[in-house]
């Protein structure tokens, strides 16, 4: 278990924030199609491997479920025909060159161990752009569940985690980024753009500081 220094102004911050009843973590594109052994980014999928990243998040999962936090995942997919997906950036059109494609009903739009998925846990799923909340359903979700702050990790740091955070911070939520739950490539790319853009926004911690908060024993469900 994750340990805690009572009177830190720094715990007082974050727990100030991570009020179970009114948080929610959400895992962007933690599929096995991106970030799995058999992903159609490979390098993407080491990097969120390789640094801990997937593991941080499966963590953060863990105690989620521990703490009566709720669980959002995000999911990116296609399908087979491509109808309603974006052509419109040099991205999209890559994408569909990738010899792993993200379609719907396959395994490579599933949840990607070692992420534990819930029974309580919601899975959004979207045809189009680049962010997980613009023109989804996310924000709708949110507010029905009361959520004041969200918990965002995953990947990518190139795109699609700015764009949650972004738009998470124009909707009116708190933000809260352990800069080491999420990934992107090259590997010194993400603590970058976490330290000159996401912490201008959000509030940027660790797992083990986001942990200790939900692992308060006055806190467990």
């Amino acid at each position: 278990m994750a340990s805690y220094a009572i009177g830190s102004k720094r715990h007082r911050e974050l727990s100030g924030l991570l009020e179970p009843a009114t948080t929610v973590l959400l895992t962007v594109e933690c599929q096995q199609g991106v970030v799995g052994p058999d992903g159609a980014l490979p390098e993407l999928a080491r990097e969120a491997r390789s640094s801990g990243a997937l593991a941080n998040i499966a963590r953060l999962v863990a105690v989620a479920h521990g703490s009566g936090v709720q669980v959002l995942h995000a999911i990116a997919e296609r399908r087979p025909d491509g109808r309603g997906a974006n052509r419109n950036a040099r991205l999209f059109r890559a994408v569909e060159r990738l010899p792993v494609r993200q379609l719907t009903g396959t395994t490579a739009v599933r949840v990607a161990p070692p992420i534990e998925v819930a029974e309580e846990d919601l899975i959004v799923r979207r045809l189009h752009g680049l962010s997980p909340l613009a023109g989804t359903d996310v924000d709708a979700l949110l507010r029905n569940l009361g959520c004041r702050t969200l918990i965002v990790t995953g990947v990518s740091a190139n795109v699609a985690v700015p764009n949650a955070v972004f738009d998470a911070v124009n909707l009116g939520y708190t933000v809260v980024v352990p800069g080491d739950a999420i990934a992107g490539v090259p590997a010194d790319y993400t603590p970058a753009m976490v330290r000159h853009t996401l912490a201008l926004v959000a509030t940027v911690a660790t797992t083990d500081e986001v942990s200790a908060c939900l692992e308060r024993p006055d806190r467990r469900a």
